[in-house]
This record gives structure tokens, C-alpha cells and sequence, in this order.
């Protein structure tokens, strides 16, 4: 069988896996930009603390994805369900781009700029808040968005610990050796990984500061 006529007889199929797919991603980049944010502003303000907070993350970057899903399998509570474990390795993954690009966001904000609103009796917060993070968030999107690329790609492996998505299809389709199969969950994977990339990629240009 051809690859369309496969598609269009498993769509309810292929749109449930979607589904399941789209909320893992959901999920993990909810909770990488909610550690990421934070640890990019620590190393912006602490660049001391700079090398063992992007060394951490470029060290999980490095981990084959089937070898760091196994690693979590026997971790107490998070190997106790697949999308446990799906979850906490995307965001694993997830989180280099997210800190380095809100550490470089913060850091590259204009410093006469932060003088000026400490000049007008900002405290540290309400300068992070109302100047810096403003600024920098078209900084801050980008690395959201290069984020959220990768974790679309690699949470096709989820599927190895049976935490569904579309790599559910590729792997049964690369097991029997079925190309209609494999296309079914990369055509829809692909399609998502463009989407979210240019709806991203627009904001990221609309929300740019005016030079």
C-alpha cells in the first residue's frame, strides 16, 4: 500500500498519536521554560555559576535519547510510568537552548539602560521584570523555539518506553519494514516541527525590540 491511501485510512490513528504527541511536547517545554527561564537568569546574573549550569545541560545534550530514556527507567516514582520518563528526558534536552539564550538575552541588554532605571529607584526585581526580560524576550523565544524543534523530533522516541506519539508508527513501520508505516508518523512529526517553527519564529520577529 502507497503512503496516501495509508494515511487516509488510519487518520483517527494518526490524529490520536498527534494528539498524544502534541501534549508531550505541551508538557515538557511548560516545564523547561519555567526551570530554564529561571537558571538563564541566574547565570546572567551569576556568571560565576555560568560553567556548571550550561555544563550540566550541554552534558545531557550529549546523551544518546534511547540510552538517557533507559537511564530513567528504574529512577524511583519516574519510571513508575512511560510518560514520566518521556517527559523528564525531553526536558532534559530542552533546557540548553532555553538558558542559554535567556542568560544571553539578559546579558546583552544596553547597561546605560539598567543604570537609567536603577536612576529611577528600580529595585533588582522590578529592573529584571520591566526592563530586562522585556527586552530580551525576543532572545528568550528563540532559544524557546529551537527548543521546542528539537523536542518535537525527539519525542518520536518516546514510543521506545511506550509513551505513544507518532514514533509509535515509526517504530512498528521500521520493525516490519513498512515505509507507509514510518511515513505515517514522520509526515505528521515533520508538519509539527514547521508549524510550531514558524508560528514561533513570527513572534520571535514581531516581539524584537525596534532598533
Amino acid at each position: 500500500m502507497s503512503t496516501w491511501p495509508f494515511l487516509s485510512q488510519h487518520g483517527d490513528e494518526i490524529l490520536r498519536a498527534t494528539a498524544e504527541h502534541v501534549w508531550l511536547v505541551a508538557a515538557t517545554m511548560a516545564l523547561a521554560i519555567a526551570i530554564g527561564v529561571p537558571l538563564g537568569i541566574v547565570v546572567a546574573r551569576r556568571p560565576w555559576l555560568g560553567k556548571p549550569i550550561l555544563g550540566a545541560a550541554n552534558f545531557a545534550e550529549t546523551i544518546p535519547s534511547l540510552a538517557l530514556f533507559g537511564f530513567l527507567l528504574p529512577a524511583p516514582w519516574i519510571g513508575e510510568r512511560a510518560e514520566r520518563i518521556a517527559i523528564t528526558a525531553l526536558v532534559l534536552y530542552a533546557l540548553l537552548p532555553i538558558i542559554r539564550n535567556t542568560a544571553a538575552g539578559i546579558g546583552g541588554v544596553d547597561p546605560a539602560v539598567r543604570e537609567a532605571a536603577r536612576g529611577m529607584g528600580m529595585t533588582s526585581r522590578q529592573i529584571l521584570f520591566q526592563v530586562e526580560l522585556p527586552l530580551s524576550f525576543s532572545t528568550v523565544l528563540a532559544g524557546i523555539r529551537v527548543a521546542t524543534v528539537l523536542t518535537i523530533a525527539i519525542a518520536t522516541v518516546a514510543a521506545a518506553v511506550g509513551a505513544g506519539g507518532l514514533g509509535e508508527f515509526i517504530y512498528r513501520g521500521l520493525s516490519m519494514v513498512n515505509n507507509p508505516l514510518i511515513f505515517a508518523g514522520a509526515i505528521p512529526a515533520a508538519a509539527l516541527a514547521l508549524l510550531a517553527d514558524f508560528i514561533l519564529g513570527l513572534l520571535e520577529r514581531r516581539l524584537r525590540p525596534a532598533r
